[in-house]
């Protein structure tokens, strides 16, 4: 039995979904969906999606429970027999923190692909890697790496730190978070994707 999900795998269960909907629903990947999606990584345990419209979130949901799926977690939904819960996070929230900016603005997605009702799109690397160093497990912190690599030409060091701090700094412990980026810097130092 698999315990992990690879791209392939996902795309089709999205799919088995889509004709159930009766309306457009957009699906953000975040954490480590979306570095799945973006071929940084080959699986993922669980699924998560972002679903920015509060009215498509509910009818999502209202969907999902159609097909079987119960909630078993804060954000978490399962169908009997599977093995792959899907974390779906309603407006701009990933679990605990709150991005500054909806993941539909311009530029704050790019677009994987899109069925007749299912639009997904994957997170833009600053909220993605931000969104994980808040976290800040070890396997955060090394997919962070992953994504810097993957993303290096695109990547603006200064401005991931700028716009982690900014984004720590609604968080209640903003000072035991904020580490998390000196830390990481330090990282890519160590790996020599960062000299500033």
């Amino acid at each position: 039995m698999e315990y992990r999900l690879n791209k392939k795998k996902l795309l089709e269960i999205l799919a088995q979904w889509n004709p159930f909907l009766k309306k457009k629903v957009h699906l953000i990947a975040c954490g480590g969906t979306a570095m799945t999606l973006l071929d940084v990584k080959p699986s993922t345990k669980d699924v998560d999606f972002i679903v920015p419209d509060i009215a498509e979130y509910k009818h999502l949901i209202g969907t999902i429970k159609k097909l079987d799926y119960k909630l078993v977690t804060a954000n978490g939904w399962l169908r009997k027999g599977d093995i792959f819960r899907f974390d779906l996070f309603p407006g701009k929230r990933i679990h605990t923190t709150e991005l500054l900016r909806s993941p539909m603005e311009p530029g704050n997605h790019r677009l994987l692909v899109e069925f007749t009702r299912i639009y997904v799109g994957i997170l833009n690397e600053y909220d993605l890697i931000a969104s994980k160093l808040m976290r800040g497990t070890r396997v955060d912190f090394e997919d962070c790496l992953m994504l810097v690599k993957a993303s290096r030409e695109a990547l603006d060091i200064k401005l991931l730190e700028a716009h982690f701090h900014e984004l720590v700094s609604y968080d209640i412990s903003e000072k035991r978070i904020g580490r998390h980026m000196e830390f990481f810097i330090e990282r890519l130092r160590e790996e020599k994707l960062y000299d500033g």
